[in-house]
């Protein structure tokens, strides 16, 4: 690894900011700088001290751009790449005419390792240095992610789905095959390099009972292991859990019942909860993830941020790529916005990219290691051109503050805003390549 000293507007977030005058809350420098060694930040500080501190280390100067800690999206589908935008339905029509038919092709290890290359260069395009990945029931795709994040030093999170009923047979294991497969791929990945396991049951229509069984014996064999699943997205989904569960509370219940609600448990969209399951969240440090974009794409419902955040409930917020229709980060806070707008619910700029940074880091509890740019965490780096496009250099003419820029790259921005991005202390953002498209296009003429 090569030790660098990068120089721009630095800005990381000490902690959640309460509102736009919460000036402790962050570490904003005009001119400042990040001596990069071995894959961590070394120091963080005014320019002018760290130069003095390495003089013969390589500069890159990044002015007048801001360097931010790396994008992390907690809710991601892999398998998924190759089915965003693809024309609309709800949820379970969504699936079974999309989703389902894309996973099978996960069976191939060569398709495998096609998407994770493709897949990764996405994240990286738009700024994503850590994702948290549901992969297919294939160990094939879990082994093709992991080993392409290990390549590119990149810090990921994922696992295989189990799955055993309500899906195709290419896409159906068995509680024990599923239990076996996860076993040997914690052992193979949580742990090596920077990758860690998620132990994941798809959601609790495509799990009888006993390949719940199966998840709670790895969740307990394995509490260094996240646990992810869905929960409440759509209000037929509920109906038809609640079907299949007639013994459980509600549906939150599935999963608790079987003791997968923790600290370490993401459960994307909980968008329709219930006063119990609320207060079960609260009480166990389970964490909803709001997926805006994929929300209004099917059409699923309004996440009630404030709602949850007063009971005491974190939340992470994630792009849910494929029904979500964008990888950007950036994007996923606009969209984010304007949901939450819908409900008379705030997200002042400086809240949005803490939540995208260190606040999605605690919800996994790793924003000791990313989500900031503090002295000794992880050189997971993105630079940010708030000019980056006509439009967006039109308004900045007149932007008077940091919040109003980052409002603009919340609204405006997309990969083009994304300067750099450093993994690990290594540039890692490739150039676009629109005649590879032209090329593809001509082949299948």
């Amino acid at each position: 690894m090569t030790d660098r000293l990068l120089r721009g507007r630095l800005l990381t977030f000490n902690r959640e900011p309460q509102g736009g005058d919460d000036i402790d809350a962050y570490t904003y420098i005009e001119d400042g700088g990040l001596l990069l060694r071995n894959g961590l930040i070394e120091n963080q500080g005014p320019f002018a001290d760290l130069v003095s501190e390495a003089p013969n280390v390589p500069l890159v100067d990044h002015r007048p751009h801001l360097m931010l800690a790396g994008f992390i999206d907690p809710h991601i589908h892999f398998p998924q790449a190759q089915v965003i935008a693809s024309w609309g339905s709800q949820l379970l029509d969504w699936l079974n005419n999309y989703t389902f038919p894309e996973e099978t092709r996960f069976a191939d290890p060569d398709h495998c390792a096609r998407m994770a290359s493709r897949f990764l260069d996405q994240l990286i395009t738009h700024g994503t240095t850590t994702a948290v990945a549901f992969c297919s029931v294939h160990k094939a795709s879990v082994d093709a992610f992991f080993s392409e994040s290990t390549k590119r030093g990149l810090r990921m999170l994922g696992g295989k789905v189990l799955m055993d009923r309500n899906a195709p047979d290419g896409l159906c294991d068995k509680p024990q095959s599923g239990y076996d497969d996860s076993k040997a791929l914690i052992a193979q990945w949580q742990g090596l390099a920077r990758n860690g396991y998620v132990i994941t049951p798809r959601f609790a229509i495509t799990s009888t009972p006993l390949q719940m069984e199966m998840a709670q014996a790895l969740a307990a064999e394995h509490p260094e292991c996240h646990v992810q699943t869905h929960l409440s997205e759509n209000k037929e989904e509920i109906a038809y859990t609640e079907k299949l569960y007639p013994n459980a509370r509600d549906y939150l219940d599935v999963y608790q019942s079987y003791g997968l609600l923790g600290e370490k448990t993401l459960l994307g969209h909980s968008v329709h909860l219930k006063s119990r399951e609320i207060s079960a969240l609260a009480e166990t440090g389970a964490h909803p993830v709001f997926c805006p974009t994929s929300n209004l794409f099917l059409g699923s419902g309004l996440f009630d941020n404030a709602g949850l955040r007063a009971k005491g409930i974190s939340t992470g917020i994630a792009t849910d790529v494929g029904a979500g229709t964008s990888y950007s980060m950036l994007q996923t806070l606009n969209e984010g916005y304007k949901v939450l707008q819908l409900q008379g619910q705030s997200l002042h700029p400086l809240q949005a990219f803490h939540w995208a940074t260190r606040g999605n880091a605690s919800v996994l509890g790793l924003e000791d290691r990313i989500g900031t740019l503090d002295q000794g965490t992880e050189a997971d780096i993105v630079i940010l051109n708030s000019r980056s496009t006509d439009a967006m250099a039109l308004r900045m003419e007149r932007c008077n503050s940091l919040s109003e820029e980052l409002f603009i790259l919340q609204m405006m921005g997309d990969d083009r805003a994304i300067e750099e991005v450093y993994v690990s202390g290594e540039p890692s953002k490739k150039p676009a390549s629109p005649r590879a498209d032209i090329t593809q296009f001509l082949a299948h003429c």
